[in-house]
């Protein structure tokens, strides 16, 4: 059994869903291990229900559902779920609910900030970041209201790891502040210390509390890795390039 992760789709704005078509993935993994994916985790901004998009939506999903397991998407930050108190929730037997978007193909979010067991492997799913491109509108907001962790949600995060502080891997969008700062310094100076992002921020408190085997995460539109040798953990950027998750295996 296996889980594929991916990194921001973004509703297939810039054509991100040649990358987890059927044909692309038995490409690039072949047909046997294809059947092995149970699930497929998108590390945040998928991007689904953005107002205006219906036709897009029904695109993807029509492509999507050609491949037979399930999508579960971390929350990033241009997430118009964020905005939306209409959706249901759903339990389908990997601890917490998911919060539901779309029956066939099945897509849904989870929740920041809880522990899920998906395929046997035990995560602690975070999410959000901050909107830098938000420099580029003539309002310095964010583009949904809950776009930043609320108080309670850091409460409830902080109650969990004060009694459960190992897990297999970590799913969040943006990564620790201080890997970020390793792997984008250079990017980074355009928005830094302007855009201060309280979310990775966040994020190193976590990794400081913690052990994990990994962390996967997207937002930089990149596909970066960096191994913390003193920790023996590989932080794991995608974006361009997918990852498949089997046993204590990573392929990409």
């Amino acid at each position: 059994m296996a889980v594929l992760l991916s990194g921001d789709f973004h509703a297939n704005a810039m054509n991100e869903l040649d990358r987890i078509t059927k044909g692309a993935l038995v490409s690039k993994y072949g047909y046997e291990l294809f059947c092995e994916i149970r699930y497929h985790i998108i590390l945040g901004d998928a991007g689904f229900l953005w107002p205006g998009n219906e036709k897009g939506d029904a695109y993807n999903y029509k492509v999507l559902a050609h491949r037979p397991f399930p999508i579960l998407c971390v929350i990033g930050n241009h997430e118009p779920v964020l905005g939306r108190q209409d959706l249901p929730e759903a339990d389908i037997g990997i601890g917490e609910k998911v919060i539901l978007v779309h029956e066939k193909p099945y897509v849904a979010y989870l929740k920041r900030g809880r522990q899920y067991t998906i395929d046997g492997f035990n995560f602690l799913v975070l999410g959000g970041a901050l909107s830098v491109d938000r420099k580029f509108r003539k309002r310095d907001v964010s583009w949904w209201e809950k776009e930043y962790w609320s108080e309670e949600e850091k409460e409830a995060l902080m109650a969990l790891l004060d009694r459960q502080n190992c897990f297999d891997y970590v799913l969040s969008h943006t990564g620790p502040n201080q890997i970020n700062q390793i792997l984008f310094q250079q990017n980074m100076g355009q928005y830094f210390p302007k855009f201060f992002d309280e979310v990775a921020i966040l994020n190193d408190d976590i990794d400081r509390k913690i052990t994990c085997k990994g962390w996967f995460c997207g937002h930089w539109h990149t596909d970066r890795t960096f191994c913390d040798k003193s920790l023996e953990r590989k932080y794991n950027y995608l974006y361009h390039s997918t990852a498949i998750l089997r046993n204590d295996e990573i392929i990409t």
